[in-house]
């Protein structure tokens, strides 16, 4: 990721913002001035960004740059921004590294905030598709799904007691954020910080459009059919971005990971690529699903006589409900095909390609189910 030039950035989301004919500048417009107003009323030494390196977040770091960079100049540029980071139970590695590159590139003093770890504390409240051991099981009754969240806030507000206002990549239609305004001062028993929604009115479409306008590099994750991104728990390829299954190729099966050859893609970051090239079979059965780690990995039910499964918080059910575990009838006619190391090979459109906003959680825990069909909308 290379670096970014505030003063450019500041210049072209500026010029959209005022542009006519642009759908984006409404949007735009209104968030660059709720940043401003921001920054004026606390001024910058005491306002954070909150940045997990979710697409939303990534959306406000450029306008906060932007918003950085008109009040800057040549002489005098902009200082590093506090901005602080607040992990899930497991995250995904592709995020952590995108969070490290964002933070070098944006010149961001990152701090990432340590949490207490375990049942009582967790940061969201995440199940395990297919488990029978989630790993967050039932919460006491006195303790809250944040918990964690709370104690990573006083953590960091212990550290930094002078922050006092940080900006949040939350929109309408995330939970929690239907009744939310421009400005919310935390909850009663929080460490107290007024949260600022820049983006609060905008759409999923809105923020692709944003990210591809002004080219903004973002996780990789969201090019492998991800529209939302949280722990490794709950947290899966969108079934309504899958494409049909209908090529062979050829990775090790029932191995969780192999060895590729990467490739780049628009997004500048390195992608796997299968190393042999791809060749039709016969279609295999709908109940047919590939594991979590890759689409060359693949599961074909408990008799299966071969190495043994992973454990089941690993397996992305892609035919049917989320959270189902595979189950083969056509165990013979598998084999064959296995053995040949031949195995389904599932793709998924990017996550800009989902024109369904509703449809956004739809590879979370709990979120919205696609169409039977499974087809982008």
């Amino acid at each position: 990721m290379h670096k970014a030039d505030y003063a450019a950035i500041a210049q072209a989301v500026y010029a959209s913002a005022h542009s006519q004919d642009d759908q984006l500048a409404g949007p735009v417009r209104e968030a660059l001035q709720v940043i401003d107003e921001a920054f004026d009323t606390w001024g910058q030494d005491h306002v954070s960004l909150s940045f997990n390196g979710g697409k939303d977040c990534t959306v406000l770091l450029h306008l906060v740059a932007a918003a950085l960079g008109r009040r800057s100049s040549a002489e005098a540029p902009p200082k590093p921004l506090a901005a602080v980071c607040i992990p899930v139970p497991s995250p995904f590695p592709q995020l952590e590294a995108f969070i490290d590159e964002a933070a070098q590139a944006y010149d961001l003093d990152l701090f990432h905030c340590p949490h207490q770890s375990g049942p009582s504390f967790p940061v969201e409240t995440v199940a395990t598709p297919g488990s029978a051991r989630p790993p967050v099981p039932d919460l006491p009754k006195n303790v809250k799904g944040g918990e964690g969240m709370r104690q990573a806030l006083e953590t960091y507000k212990t550290r930094f007691p002078h922050i006092e206002a940080i900006l949040i990549g939350t929109r309408r239609g995330d939970p929690h954020g239907a009744k939310l305004g421009f400005r919310n001062p935390t909850d009663a028993g929080w460490p107290q910080f007024v949260r600022v929604n820049p983006i609060i009115n905008w759409s999923y479409a809105d923020v692709w459009a944003y990210l591809r306008r002004f080219d903004v590099p973002y996780c990789s994750l969201y090019d492998e059919g991800y529209t939302s991104l949280g722990s490794t728990y709950n947290t899966f390829p969108n079934p309504a971005l899958r494409e049909s299954c209908t090529q062979c190729a050829l990775p090790p099966v029932n191995v969780v990971s192999s060895s590729s050859t990467p490739a780049a893609n628009a997004n500048g970051h390195q992608h796997p690529r299968a190393s042999a090239p791809a060749r039709h079979i016969e279609p295999l059965p709908d109940t047919f699903t590939v594991l979590h780690g890759g689409s060359g990995v693949v599961c074909i039910g408990d008799t299966h006589p071969g190495a043994p499964l992973p454990h089941r918080s690993f397996l992305t059910d892609l035919t049917a409900a989320p959270g189902q575990m595979c189950e083969v009838d056509l165990i013979d006619d598998l084999v064959p095909a296995l053995a040949a190391g031949c195995a389904c090979a599932a793709q998924y459109r990017p996550a800009y390609e989902l024109q369904d906003g509703a449809l956004e959680r739809a590879g979370r825990a709990g979120g919205a189910a696609p169409p039977a069909n499974g087809a982008a909308r």
